[in-house]
Formats: C-alpha cells, structure tokens, sequence
C-alpha cells in the first residue's frame, strides 16, 4: 500500500509540477517582455524567441544529466582501474580482446542479430498482410501486439515456465516439456542445451517485437496506392507476385527501419538473459557481461565501462542509419 501511495504521490507531482512550470515560467517571461506598451511588438518577438526553450530546456537538461554526462562518465571509467581511480590507458580493452567470455558474448550477440531482427520483420510482414486479409483482423492485430505490453522481465519468466524442466517420472508443469512427455519422449532441460539454448532465448524477443513489426508494416501496406494494386492485378498479377513483387519494394524503406530498430534492441538485450539463464551454458550476451561486472561481487567499474562503450560503439553506427531512414521516409 505505502509503494502504490508514493507511485500516485510522485505521478501527482510529476504532472503538477509540469504544468506550474510551464505556467510559471510563462508568467515571468511575460512580465520582462510584457506584450503591450510602446514596445509590444519588440517584446512579443523577443518573447518567442525565448519561449521555446521554456518548453525543451527540462528536456534537455534531462538527457543531458541521464543520457549525456554518463557516455563521457562511462568512457572515462573504461580507462581506469576497477575502483576508478588510476589510469590505465587502454588496459581494460586489451582485457576485452583476450578475455574468452568477452569473445563468447560477442559471438551470441552477432547470432542475436542475425535471427532476431529478421525473424520478428519477416513474421511482423506475414502477419500484417495476412490480418489485412481476414474478418476478424483486428482481433488478430490485438493478440499479436499483446506481448508488447509485458516487460521483457516478465516475457523471461513466462518463458522460463514453457521450458521449465522436471526430472523424468514427475509431472512436467512447463508447456515444451508436457508436449514432449505426451509424445513418449524424455523431457529436456532446454535452456542448458549448448548452442541451441541461445534460439530458445531468442524466441522470447521475437515473440514480443513481432507485434512492434507488424503495427509498423501493416501501416506502411495500408499506405500503397489502390491504383497501383489494381493495375498489377490487371496486368495479371498472382497474389505472390502481387505481395513480393509489387507490395514489398513500395515498403521496403518501412521494413528497413523496422529491422534497424529491432537490431538497436538486440543490440542491447539484457532483461531475457538475465532472467532466464544469466548468461550460463553459453548464452552471455555483452549487456548482460557488463552488469555482471559492474554490479556482481567486486564491482570492476574499468571493465564493466568498456564494455559498455564496446555496446553503444555498436549501437550508434545503426541508430545513426536508422534515424536517417527515418526522416527519408517522413520526407
């Protein structure tokens, strides 16, 4: 109870103190730039110059305190030793490229990047044209967009139930494990299976980023012009034809933007390792190496501030191209 108080007490005074900003801050700009008098006109434009900032100044003082200050905190801890203190140049990077769990990360990271953002955009693109197609598509729509509304916390620990395991001659509580016993086979303790555990992972984030797809590109089908559709189903066009031929390459902007944006969040998946295996048996990731040793037993901030740098140096390239694309399909 005293938790869903102070929830309600700090969204109260969130909302309160934005709006006695806003209102305030406004009152005193008009009052050292009053808009009537000899000078109203002069005040006025001196006014709107200024009252922009009034609007985006919090903002940018936010991400500038969270967002901004803690990339230069970061680079300069990764070139200090684990208590942050002395120098130690390029030390912990040299630690990284000979470290074999690092190397094991990055493998799964690129095995992420490689079946994820395609799997979750070729899924998403299935199941927005298919959807636009039935009756009850927008039923359809809701299911599918429904895992979007769980934390990945929460994905990892319905998971973890469907490929819960218990020993042979028990009763199986995890969905994979019944359907196996079902059939007369030997229940699995899939998540420690090596190699294919990190797919078992994986399926988890497609599982919620396919709904984030198919919002996207069932827009983007919605966007193609009639007359181009009628005129290649005139021309004699199949529905294949019609879908990958003609559909497809109108939205291929839209779905390159959907895989860069899938491909940030792989990038920086953390949640479902952690709660499901924890980087065991071979499913480490980078996010989830940095906590480890950022955060568990001695804390390296060195070390855990490489490798954080290391993420977002792989990060930004394809947020750059992203946002980019982005704009050219506003444009």
């Amino acid at each position: 109870m005293q938790q869903a108080i102070l929830a309600a007490g700090t969204i109260v005074a969130g909302v309160f103190g934005c709006v006695a900003w806003f209102w305030g801050s406004n009152l005193i700009l008009d009052t050292i730039f009053p808009p009537r008098g000899a000078h109203a006109g002069r005040n006025i434009t001196r006014a709107n110059r200024v009252r922009p900032w009034l609007f985006i100044g919090p903002a940018l003082l936010f991400l500038g305190l969270y967002l901004v200050y803690p990339v230069f905190k970061s680079l300069w801890l990764s070139v200090l030793d684990s208590d942050g203190r002395h120098f130690v140049g390029l030390g912990n990077y040299e630690w990284l490229a000979g470290d074999a769990k690092f190397r094991e990360s990055i493998l799964n990271n690129m095995l992420w990047l490689l079946v994820v953002p395609a799997a979750s955009t070729f899924f998403g693109l299935l199941a927005a044209q298919v959807t636009d197609r039935i009756r009850w598509g927008n039923l359809a729509k809701s299911l599918i967009f429904m895992p979007m509304a769980i934390s990945f916390v929460g994905a990892g620990v319905i998971w973890k139930f469907i490929y819960d395991f218990r020993a042979e001659g028990q009763d199986q509580i995890g969905l994979l494990n019944a359907i196996v016993t079902g059939f007369g086979h030997a229940p699995e303790t899939w998540l420690t299976v090596p190699f294919w555990n990190n797919f078992f992972l994986m399926v988890v984030l497609i599982w919620i980023q396919t709904g984030f797809a198919m919002v996207i590109l069932s827009a983007a089908l919605r966007g193609i012009p009639e007359e181009t559709l009628e005129a290649a189903i005139l021309d004699g066009a199949n529905p294949w034809q019609l879908f990958f031929l003609i559909k497809v390459p109108q939205i291929w902007g839209t779905i390159a933007v959907v895989w860069t944006t899938i491909t940030i969040t792989v990038l920086k998946v953390f949640d479902i390792v952690f709660v499901m295996t924890n980087g065991q048996w071979g499913t480490q990731v980078l996010a989830n190496m940095m906590y480890d040793w950022m955060f568990r037993g001695a804390p390296d901030y060195g070390r855990g501030s490489a490798i954080a740098i290391v993420i977002m140096a792989l990060v930004t390239p394809i947020m750059i191209w992203n946002i980019r694309n982005a704009r050219k399909e506003m444009a």
